[in-house]
C-alpha cells in the first residue's frame, strides 16, 4: 500500500521556465525506470513555480528515490535553474483513489 510520498516545489529563475519544464520531462523517463516509484507527477503550479509529487510503498523506496538520478539531476542544476534550493517535504499519504494502486 502506498503510504510514503514526497512533495517538492521549485521556483524557476526568470527566463529558465522552459529549461525546468524540459528537465522535468526528462525526469519522467528516469521515474519510469524506478520500479519502486509507482506514482510520479511533474506539475506546473504557476508561470515560474513547478513541483513534483511522487509516492512509494515503503520508506526505503522513498529514500532510494531521494538518493537516485532524478534528485541528482535536479540538484546539479539547482543554482542555474531555481531562485532558491528546491523545497522537498516527506509527506504521508492518508488516502488514495486509484483502482490499480489502492490495494
Amino acid at each position: 500500500m502506498i503510504k510514503h510520498a514526497l512533495l517538492a516545489r521549485f521556483e524557476a529563475r526568470p527566463g529558465k521556465e522552459d529549461d525546468v519544464a524540459r528537465i522535468l520531462g526528462a525526469a519522467l523517463e528516469m521515474a519510469n525506470q524506478e520500479a519502486s516509484t509507482p506514482l510520479w507527477f511533474a506539475l506546473k503550479l504557476s508561470e515560474r513555480v513547478f513541483g513534483v509529487f511522487d509516492a512509494f510503498e515503503t520508506e526505503a523506496a522513498r529514500q532510494a528515490h531521494l538518493d537516485g538520478p532524478i534528485a541528482k539531476a535536479l540538484m546539479a542544476s539547482a543554482d542555474a535553474l531555481f531562485v532558491r534550493q528546491p523545497e522537498i517535504e516527506a509527506v504521508e499519504v492518508l488516502g488514495l483513489k486509484n483502482a490499480a494502486l489502492a490495494s
